[in-house]
């Protein structure tokens, strides 16, 4: 069977991505990452979801000890209630430096070592709040370079990065995900780490604004 690697944060568009690398035929191999969040409810979601699906799955534990980002930093206040043109404009104090890239290299490096031709990153273009490291451009460019520097690059062997939904708004994966089957109630998407998610945080506003288009 043929395998991927899959990023699994246990928010919406993670968990949608996972299910829909299923549905494709995959063998998935689950990511989750703890780079040192103030809080870990993302991370416990992730791992139910990954045990539900009967995934394997590998918790990397990594720090960031120089990011002032309001995900790792207490001395940070995560923003709320930002006007939905400045989430797709500016880039916002959650804002972890070169997230993706050190993600992509650990999933790289594990998918080479078992043989996995695909990750999937549930990146999104569309509905998302602004970082650089989420757009078509930089998955290409990473892409290329990740095929130049590895030795089933340079063999034939390449490796793809998936991106099923970069270029869909949250309704639609919502939609999507519905159909597929995602138990999006134990997912967590909001930044902070409450007893329920605070609804003013990007990511909170995000998705109840696809959840409000679906009706």
């Amino acid at each position: 069977m043929k395998k991927a690697v899959i990023l699994l944060s246990g928010g919406l568009d993670s968990t949608t991505t996972l299910y829909y690398a299923r549905a494709k035929g995959y063998k998935c191999f689950c990511v989750i990452f703890d780079y040192g969040q103030k809080h870990k409810k993302e991370i416990r979601a992730a791992v139910k979801i990954a045990n539900l699906m009967g995934n394997d799955f590998k918790i990397v534990k990594i720090r960031l000890p120089w990011s002032k980002s309001a995900l790792t930093d207490s001395m940070t206040k995560i923003p709320g209630n930002r006007r939905a043109e400045r989430m797709s404009k500016d880039i916002p104090v959650t804002y972890v430096p070169a997230r993706n890239t050190i993600f992509l290299s650990f999933a790289a490096s594990y998918a080479e070592s078992i043989g996995a031709s695909r990750i999937f990153i549930g990146a999104n273009a569309l509905d998302y709040s602004g970082y650089p490291d989420c757009r078509p451009n930089f998955i290409k460019a990473y892409e290329k370079m990740i095929n130049l520097g590895t030795k089933g690059g340079v063999e034939g062997k390449r490796l793809k990065i998936e991106t099923p939904l970069i270029n869909m708004t949250k309704a639609q994966i919502i939609r999507l995900g519905t159909k597929l089957g995602v138990p999006y109630g134990i997912t967590w998407s909001c930044y902070s780490g409450g007893k329920y998610p605070c609804g003013v945080c990007d990511s909170c506003r995000l998705r109840e604004k696809g959840f409000a288009e679906l009706l």
